[in-house]
């Protein structure tokens, strides 16, 4: 669901006045100034204060706040369940009954003016496929525009993201090239993480020379653009199982911190027979 002119339905807790805006201005009351009773855009309270309208309407709604994802709620349990994660003014709405989830947009199109825009296909760069008994997500898009902005679109794709037995260090301040790019580029990178855990370990290798990065550092990080160019089809893909079994995985290397001497470990978790959680 996607609020409309979220930020108007804001409560101002502090007096903040304007001045009379042209073409509604008053000649009888000329050079005053009229007090806000909400929000406005561009105004810095703005984003505030919508957010804290609508953790008060989801509360008294019944919902709870998560303690870890501020912008996750959550009400009633088992067939009863239902999450809500908030993204500005869009809602994702997820539970095993229909018809509650139906009642809830009908509650919250009461409290305010919302769009209801059905199954959920595509949310902040991830590109998610809904069927009977199976969810997939992607960042294929996203991948693409990594591709051009880093102006490698056409290269040629490898099938891993970096070479064997590649050792890393720090750069040279006097060797630095183009530390700003670079920066940008591996922030995109460490987003398209989300749905690839197989770039997991070499963004995050990457990711320790964002300081000073010299040319082998951008070599390494081309590569992993180059990967993600040629594995584009790839998708995390969720089904609904038998079990609930959790299951994990661990690894590390031994000592692969070139530079503090510090060895670099892995998680991996099934639940259900789908992957849900990784780092690297």
């Amino acid at each position: 669901m996607d609020v409309k002119s979220a930020f108007l339905n804001g409560n101002l807790n502090e007096e903040v006045y304007v001045q009379q805006p042209p073409g509604f201005s008053d000649p009888k009351y000329s050079g005053k100034a009229l007090r806000l009773k909400k929000a406005l855009y561009e105004l810095k309270q703005a984003p505030r204060a919508w957010n804290a309208r609508l953790d008060q309407e989801l509360k008294v709604l019944g919902f709870n706040r998560s303690v870890e994802e501020h912008d996750v709620y959550r009400r009633g349990t088992g067939s009863s369940l239902i999450l809500v994660g908030v993204y500005v003014d869009d809602l994702i709405i997820c539970g095993p009954d229909s018809k509650g989830i139906v009642a809830f947009k009908q509650q919250m199109k009461n409290s305010f003016d919302m769009s209801d825009l059905g199954l959920l296909t595509y949310y902040l760069g991830l590109e998610v496929k809904q069927k009977p008994r199976e969810i997939t997500v992607c960042q294929s898009a996203y991948a693409g525009k990594i591709v051009e902005i880093s102006g490698m679109k056409g290269c040629n794709p490898v099938d891993t993201p970096m070479e064997q037995h590649i050792k890393l260090l720090p750069g040279k301040p006097e060797l630095v090239a183009n530390a700003t790019k670079f920066r940008s580029l591996v922030g995109s990178l460490r987003y398209l993480v989300n749905s690839w855990p197989h770039l997991a370990y070499s963004v995050g290798m990457i990711s320790r020379f964002m300081e000073t990065p010299n040319s082998e550092h951008w070599g390494a990080m081309k590569r992993i653009i180059r990967c993600a160019a040629g594995t584009t089809k790839l998708r995390c893909r969720y089904v609904k199982g038998t079990h609930s079994k959790l299951v994990g995985f661990t690894n590390r290397d031994h000592v692969g911190d070139l530079e503090k001497r510090k060895s670099t470990s892995g998680v991996l978790f099934f639940y259900g027979g789908n992957m849900v959680s990784w780092s690297s």
